[in-house]
Order: structure tokens, then C-alpha cells, then sequence
């Protein structure tokens, strides 16, 4: 008997009934709304903002408000942040209400320096009870402002490194302050995004807890989320690195855990989204800045494609439409408008190396 089509299926975290179990991770520099809106017209069941800042949003700094901003097809959204604070954390997710998220998500696992320094992100995972305080005084704080309904999940790695592994320590405290629903990326903060994830972390923590566990780590294909479901048993899977110029990913996935064929995107589709995306983008950062922002979203749509090489080299220097609508016409010509696959056969040669080096702003999960 096929159990594919049992894989995708509705998930609930807290009073949230989510229609799939398929979620567009928060990554920085990338999950803002024009990307979000194209994964969730792809198939995305929820998308993550980018980290946002609970100092910043408490001291109303105008960059949060743009991180915030909401697509116009996502009907549900949630919104990650990042602080160390229980008290600041607890006012932010207040602030947050406006822009009415369905998921108010903790992060304690971004790797960066500048994030760790801080003592928020995977430092974090050095102190559990400190993220049992937070995530007790963020449930608090949204329940005297009569918005405990909004579910308070968090997003951990399985330790600091391999000597302190201690995801059910960390998995446990947030339980206890209050949590709905926990994510494990499945390396540690020394690891950072090298070596392998190890998904029998996430099948251990999916175990221990009846409330939804979802597993984040190396899924780059379809196969990959079908592979993690089956073998963790986890409620869902959060897609990063893996949806960067692929937001494809989340309708194979829907297709193959339903038992149909893969619906693979050819160059003309990939280019036609890629202009779509960068058009939304305009509508929420103006054209030239747009842009500019864009030129890294277009090296991953390209990545790993014979004829991208060239187009990567005019893409970092083109700041406006007319430059990249000439790209993407370019692309499809230099395809030939072949139908090919989309690229979503995971990771081209050096990808691990090449995001991770991206810089410190650009992977904050």
C-alpha cells in the first residue's frame, strides 16, 4: 500500500489549523514578502519572514516595518524574532499584533557572530531556561492583550556544539513556558550550515513530544521532504537553502507526497517567475533598490546551470527592469526555450560552501 498521499497533510499548532505541513523557512535576505508571495503561489502551505529584530521593533526602527510587510496572497504569515530579552520579547510580540501574524516564532538558532554576541539566536541554546522566560513572558504578554490565540512556536538547533547537545533540554523549556510548536534544524550552532544534518535528532525530538515538531536540514529536493517525513515521523518540513531560486520545491513536494507525477519547471517558467518576483519586489522596495536587492535572488535562480555563468556576471551589475527584463530574455533564448528540468535535484557543486560564505546577514535561522 503507497502512504505517500498521508505525507502532506493539515497540521495544527495551538488554536491554528494550517491547511499543509510544507513551511518556507525564515531566511534573511531572501523571505521577504515578493518571495514569499511567489512560494505560496507555488505551493508553500506557510512562509516565515526574515528575522526581525524585537530591539528594533520595540524601538520602532522603520527598516522592521518593511521586514514585516505582507504579500497580498498570504492569507496566513508568520513572523520570526530574535532577541534575548524576556521582557523586550514579550512588548515585541504585542507590537507585532497590527500586522496580524498567525505564528509568532523564537529564534534560537541563527549561527551568526553579531546574532550570538548578542545572546540572542543559538546562543540561546547555551540557556534553556532563559528561553522558557521568553517564550512564558511572549505568551503572557499576547494573552493580556487578548491575542492568546496566536500560537508561540520556536526554532532550535541541537545544541551549541558536540560536546553540549541538548535540543531536548531546549525543546522541553520552551514546552514549558508555553510553546505551541518546535523546530529543530537539525546541526549545531558550531556547525553552522557545514557537514550533514542529522535528521535522527529530529525523529528523537518528534518522539518525545505530542505537539508538532517540524524538521528543518538539507532538504533540497522533493525526495528530500518525502525522505524527512518518512523518517522522522515530524508534523512538516521547513524548507531554507533549498527553495533559494526554487520556490518550485514546494508544488514537487505536494506532488509527490500525493502520489502524482513531479511537476518539473523548464527555463521558460523558471525565468517567467524569476520576473514576476523581481516586479513584486518593486512594488514593496521601489525599482532600483528592488534591484539591486534582486541581483543575489537571480544567481540562485541561475545556479548550477551551464549558460548562468554569464548571466550571473551581468545580473550583479544590472539596477534596473529594462536591464533585467533583457536577462530574461537572454536566459530563455540561451536555453534555446528547452523545457529542462528545474534545478531542483538538490545543490549544485560547492552550493553548501557558496551560501554559507553569502554573508552574515544572509542565513539568520
Amino acid at each position: 500500500m503507497n502512504d505517500a498521499p498521508a505525507l502532506h497533510h493539515g497540521v495544527r499548532i495551538g488554536e491554528l489549523e494550517l491547511p499543509g505541513n510544507l513551511f518556507l523557512a525564515p531566511v534573511a535576505g531572501y523571505s521577504d514578502a515578493a518571495f514569499r508571495s511567489v512560494c505560496v503561489e507555488q505551493g508553500a502551505d506557510l512562509c516565515y519572514t526574515e528575522m526581525v529584530s524585537s530591539e528594533a521593533l520595540t524601538r520602532d526602527h522603520p527598516a522592521t516595518k518593511e521586514l514585516l510587510a505582507r504579500a497580498k496572497n498570504e492569507k496566513l504569515y508568520a513572523v520570526q524574532l530574535f532577541g534575548s530579552r524576556p521582557e523586550t520579547l514579550a512588548k515585541a510580540a504585542v507590537l507585532l499584533l497590527p500586522w496580524k501574524p498567525a505564528v509568532i516564532d523564537l529564534n534560537c538558532g541563527c549561527p551568526v557572530p553579531k546574532i550570538v554576541r548578542s545572546g540572542a539566536g543559538s546562543a540561546l541554546m547555551r540557556s534553556p531556561e532563559t528561553i522558557r522566560d521568553i517564550v512564558s513572558a511572549m505568551r503572557s504578554s499576547l494573552a493580556a492583550a487578548g491575542a492568546s490565540r496566536i500560537p508561540v512556536t520556536v526554532k532550535i538547533r541541537t545544541g551549541w556544539d558536540s560536546e553540549s547537545v541538548n535540543y531536548l533540554e531546549a525543546a522541553h523549556a520552551a514546552v514549558e513556558g508555553g510553546a505551541a510548536a518546535v523546530t529543530l534544524h537539525a546541526r549545531t550552532r558550531v556547525q553552522g550550515y557545514s557537514g550533514r544534518a542529522d535528521w535522527s535528532r529530529i525523529a528523537e525530538l518528534a518522539s518525545a513530544f505530542d505537539l508538532p515538531v517540524f524538521g528543518s536540514g538539507d532538504v533540497f529536493r522533493p525526495e528530500d521532504a518525502a525522505r524527512m517525513l518518512r523518517e522522522t515521523k515530524c508534523a512538516g518540513v521547513m524548507v531554507a537553502r533549498g527553495a533559494m531560486g526554487n520556490p518550485f520545491i514546494f508544488r514537487e513536494a505536494r506532488a509527490l507526497l500525493g502520489g502524482d507525477p513531479i511537476p518539473g519547471a523548464g527555463v521558460a517558467e523558471r525565468a517567467s517567475i524569476a520576473r514576476k518576483h523581481l516586479e513584486l519586489s518593486t512594488k514593496f522596495l521601489g525599482e532600483r533598490r528592488a534591484c539591486v536587492e534582486f541581483r543575489k535572488q537571480f544567481c540562485s535562480y541561475t545556479k548550477g546551470m551551464a549558460f548562468g555563468a554569464e548571466l550571473r556576471y551581468e545580473a550583479v551589475r544590472s539596477s534596473s527592469l529594462a536591464e533585467f527584463g533583457l536577462l530574461f530574455d537572454r536566459w530563455v533564448a540561451m536555453a534555446g526555450g528547452a523545457a529542462e528540468a528545474s534545478g531542483a535535484a538538490g545543490p549544485p557543486p560547492g552550493a553548501r560552501d557558496e551560501f554559507s560564505a553569502q554573508g552574515e546577514g544572509d542565513f539568520l535561522m
